[in-house]
């Protein structure tokens, strides 16, 4: 059946208002004519009597016909502009430069067994990004038993294991580690460094995020593979082969008949022999919860193995900072996990110096942040409004959007923000928060709010009400950091983004 377009589904809307406004009109007809009727064979009614009654008759039709028509009309522009609504917020989202979706992402690897997807560059997005536009985000998705072939990239990577069991080998100046994975285990692998790594789980695949941090050309890197063949291309092949011959010590013919092999891509399928294989001299990954803390020996760690930094029934956030991780402070980085439980929500607050790039792992929901650089004109407000904000002086504008799986999303240093999971589904989500070094979380809601810590006249000053009514706002959220959410009752426009 073929798709209807707007203005067709409008016009047989109105056509069935207007089917609808005359059956009324029908029905009030002969509730008219049996009233008329009443008045007439009404006991003891003059002749009088009878034209008062069929005149308040008339007088009660006519007026039930307006009211009708009233709310028909009232009606059909709530829809109309709901529509309306509805289709400036969806380009509004496309256009949200806070936001990255699929199709903001670029495939780098696809075989058959994986796929590599990075985000482009954020300033391609929005010059407001360009704090971070020396970073990139990616993930890596790979079958079970699945080998990711060797590669070196000119760009610090930190990764996070989202699922999967993955065996990963670094190959150091003297040395080589390897170390087992699993969920909630993360690696830093310092730019230039060879590595490779097989998901060694028999069903699960393997789900890794990654902050790329490149050291060559800001905001731009690349894969070398070295050890491999065609396909992926080795850069071994780029050198002349009187080069290749001379640091081989081998004919050309059997160095060619090498690098000719390989051409099943960069991600192939491993045997359980193989796999055995490669992970049977692995260290444990996250093993030790006593990492990471400065003074112990660099490799990766478990972000889960540490008490969470907050946690009650609405959600738990776990987090490493560079005060506590030595390999973080050489980054200037703040990792961070936020597992909200379903209709739940983060308390509003804002970063006072990190820059927080946040990756959907699972669940739905959405965000909201306020922010003073997006012009009003391209503003949108959740149900149909518009932007908050006085046009003669600042005006701080709600950016919102849609979370799922895979989404990006950025809050940078100082702008409030909130997150919250859709009634269905805990909402998970990772994040980098850069330039960590000495940053501090301010919760603008619940326990610890910074408006509590304010002496009474500060209180009084600052809203113009007596202290006792800003506390009776600021004071009644009892729990901290995770709260309930807003309902679907006081939250109309909500399912716009669930």
């Amino acid at each position: 059946m073929a798709v209807l377009k707007k203005s067709t589904l409008l016009t047989l809307l109105f056509s069935v208002l207007v089917l609808t406004a005359s059956l009324a009109s029908a029905t009030q007809d002969l509730e008219l004519k049996q009233c008329r009727h009443q008045c007439r064979h009404q006991g003891g009614f003059d002749e009088e009597q009878r034209l008062q009654c069929e005149q308040r008759c008339e007088e009660y039709v006519r007026d039930k016909k307006q009211r009708e028509r009233e709310e028909r009309e009232e009606g059909y522009t709530r829809r109309r502009s709901r529509e309306d609504s509805e289709e400036e917020e969806e380009r509004f989202e496309q256009n949200n430069p806070y936001v990255f979706q699929d199709e903001h992402f670029d495939t780098s690897v696809r075989t058959e067994e994986g796929r590599v997807h990075v985000l482009r560059k954020f300033t391609e997005r929005s010059k407001l990004l360009k704090g971070i536009e020396n970073y990139r985000v990616g993930f890596l998705e790979a079958n079970p038993r699945a080998f990711v072939a060797p590669v070196h990239f000119d760009a610090d990577v930190i990764f996070f294991v989202a699922s999967g069991k993955p065996t990963i080998t670094l190959l150091k100046e003297k040395k080589r580690e390897t170390f087992n994975l699993q969920c909630g285990d993360v690696l830093h692998i310092p730019a230039g460094t060879p590595a490779y790594m097989v998901n060694r789980d028999d069903r699960e695949k393997l789900f890794i995020v990654k902050l790329i941090n490149p050291v060559s050309l800001p905001g731009e890197f690349e894969p070398f593979y070295g050890p491999g063949g065609e396909n992926p291309e080795s850069f071994y092949k780029a050198f002349s082969w009187e080069v290749l011959k001379a640091a081989f010590k081998r004919d050309r013919d059997e160095i060619e008949r090498l690098f000719r092999q390989q051409k099943r891509g960069s991600i192939t399928k491993a045997s359980r022999e193989q796999v055995e294989e490669l992970s049977r001299h692995a260290e444990s990954g996250g093993a030790a919860p006593i990492w990471p803390f400065k003074g112990e020996t660099k490799g990766p760690f478990n972000l889960f193995h540490n008490h969470p930094v907050s946690s009650n029934r609405y959600g738990s956030l776990f987090e490493a900072n560079p005060e506590e991780c030595k390999e973080l402070e050489d980054l200037d980085l703040i990792i961070s996990f936020a597992n909200i439980t379903k209709g739940a929500m983060i308390a509003p607050y804002y970063n006072s110096k990190a820059t927080k790039i946040s990756f959907v792992v699972n669940g739905e929901g959405w965000f909201e942040m306020a922010c003073p650089h997006i012009s009003s004109e391209h503003g949108h407000r959740r149900g149909g409004g518009t932007w908050q904000g006085d046009k003669s002086g600042q005006s701080f504008q709600r950016v919102s959007g849609r979370l799922r799986r895979g989404v990006v999303f950025v809050a940078p240093a100082g702008h409030p923000v909130t997150a919250i999971a859709s009634e269905n589904s805990n909402l998970q989500i990772l994040s980098f928060e850069v330039n960590g070094k000495g940053n501090t979380r301010y919760p603008l809601a619940g326990r610890k709010n910074i408006v509590n810590n304010m002496e009474n006249v500060a209180k009084e000053l600052a809203f113009g009400v007596p202290a006792r009514e800003v506390e009776r706002i600021f004071k009644s959220q009892n729990e901290e950091f995770f709260f309930p959410g807003p309902t679907q009752q006081e939250e109309g426009g909500r399912r716009a983004y669930i």
